[in-house]
């Protein structure tokens, strides 16, 4: 069998943090992979020079990665279609507001045969409204099986080659198996999965929460607080996927994907981060993000307001208390200190 190309499509924190593993793997697999892995680089000016020539002269990205040597078989390529030519592995870690743009050159252009991984965490707002699944979204523009990746993944953690663990959910074994050895290393350990759609979904929900436990710490809660928010969090999270995805299986909440995912978010990640500082700044959710991340986007809010229009429109919106407060709180409908309402009366506390 001939060795697979592989194309990492996006070049931020996250996708350069996963393109250290990736290199890695992919020259020390030479029977598997072929060796140079192609990075597609939305092309910006760095100090009067271009980030792919930096990336691909000093292998550093200096501005979403910075401190942090690039394998040099990662070549950068500012045009999409040009990366992923011939790749038979497309691996997906762009901002999820970003995607059908992004990707629009590349369909009809992919190699047949070719199989796609989404590291994007968020949903896809459908046009009349409602949402998504990235992968279903990228699997139905580009026409090819798509896998998903989520997990407790902080990306400079993952950079500094921290140990940690991920999921992945590939509904085909082989697949997965492929996706194990191109990403697993001595700190970066892969559960494989069959259940894309739980898999997914936590990756996208968890957001929700961590502004809620942003919240709390800028309002001073205390832990306890912080503790039942999150745990309340993620019972939220599972009946979503059992009232919008029938059939998942309850044990992949307990992987990486879902509840290390969840706490390693509501304490280290940038919602809960923003979400703090929307309290003690008074600024602006579009404010904060612009001051504080460097030109990333905060995915919790939109989430947030995404789900909400999808609880609404059902007439769900007590079920979910915390989510429904998260989306209230962002869009200025509620103050933050109304959110432990949303904790003090939550269904889970109420007699079957």
């Amino acid at each position: 069998m001939a060795p697979k190309k592989v194309c990492i499509v996006g070049s931020g924190n996250w996708g350069s943090a996963i393109a250290r593993l990736v290199g890695f793997n992919a020259e020390r697999l030479p029977g598997r992979f072929e060796k140079n892995v192609s990075m597609w680089v939305f092309e910006e000016e760095v100090d009067g020079r271009k980030l792919t020539e930096i990336i691909n002269t000093d292998h550093e990205n200096v501005k979403y990665l910075p401190g942090r040597t690039l394998p040099k078989n990662i070549i950068a390529i500012p045009d999409i279609a040009e990366a992923a030519a011939d790749a038979d592995f497309l691996i997906f870690v762009l901002p999820h507001q970003f995607i059908k743009r992004a990707c629009a050159p590349l369909i009809g252009k992919l190699k047949p045969g070719a199989t796609g991984l989404s590291l994007v965490k968020g949903f896809a707002i459908l046009p009349g409204g409602g949402i998504k699944l990235i992968s279903d979204l990228i699997s139905e523009e580009m026409g090819i099986p798509v896998s998903v990746l989520m997990g407790a993944n902080l990306a400079n953690e993952v950079a500094d080659e921290k140990f940690c663990e991920t999921t992945i959910g590939a509904r085909d074994s082989e697949v997965g198996s492929d996706l194990k050895l191109l990403f697993q290393t001595e700190n970066f350990r892969v559960t494989v999965v069959s259940d894309t759609q739980t898999v997914e979904i936590c990756g996208a929900l968890k957001n929700i929460v961590a502004c809620a436990a942003g919240f709390c710490d800028g309002l001073k809660m205390g832990d306890n607080t912080k503790a039942a928010t999150i745990r309340l969090g993620l019972k939220e999270m599972m009946k979503y996927g059992d009232t919008f995805y029938p059939g998942g299986n309850a044990s992949t909440y307990f992987e990486s994907c879902g509840v290390a995912d969840l706490i390693t978010t509501c304490y280290g990640g940038r919602n809960r981060r923003v979400s703090e500082a929307f309290v003690t700044r008074k600024k602006s959710i579009v404010d904060l993000e612009t001051e504080m991340l460097n030109g990333q986007k905060l995915q919790g809010p939109e989430t947030a307001a995404e789900v909400n229009y999808v609880l609404a429109a059902k007439g769900l919106e007590a079920e979910f208390p915390l989510f429904t407060a998260v989306h209230k709180i962002c869009i200025g409908e509620l103050q933050p200190e109304k959110l432990l309402d949303s904790l003090k009366n939550h269904p889970a506390h109420h007699l079957s």
